[in-house]
């Protein structure tokens, strides 16, 4: 009986689980809406200004690859993502924020994403000064 009820409760509290750390992979990848540059911080706006102009970079992993480990976003091959801070000026590190952007060509990303969560969410960025995207 006692096995019988351990059955019962573990899918539950594995479901419990897996809600509470994220561990899910997430079906809908991205909302359907992004945000707009202008509607981000001031230091988002410095961080993508250094992105297209392909840096110097405050921090030594900024522009490193971002492996999207945790399946947020559109799956893609290894170095296809980079990352790069976005400085918080009340974090005493490197804070939450960052901006992920995918494509080839680093200075000419196809795709950016910003969290303010550390990877917890993502919303893509639209930039309405480039006409091409």
């Amino acid at each position: 009986m006692f096995i019988q009820a351990i059955y019962r409760v573990i899918p539950i509290l594995f479901l419990f689980l897996t809600a509470l750390c994220g561990c899910t992979k997430q079906t809908e990848l991205l909302p359907a809406s992004g945000v707009a540059l202008h509607e981000l911080p001031v230091e988002a706006h410095e961080t993508y200004a250094l992105i297209l102009k392909g840096g110097p970079f405050p921090y030594r992993q900024d522009g490193a690859t971002f492996y999207n480990r945790e399946k947020l976003l559109p799956e893609k091959t290894n170095g296809y993502y980079r990352e790069y801070t976005v400085t918080t000026p009340t974090a005493k590190d490197r804070g939450a924020c960052r901006i992920v952007c995918g494509g080839q060509k680093p200075r000419q990303p196809d795709i950016c994403y910003y969290t303010n969560d550390h990877y917890q969410s993502f919303k893509e960025i639209r930039d309405e000064t480039d006409q091409s995207r």
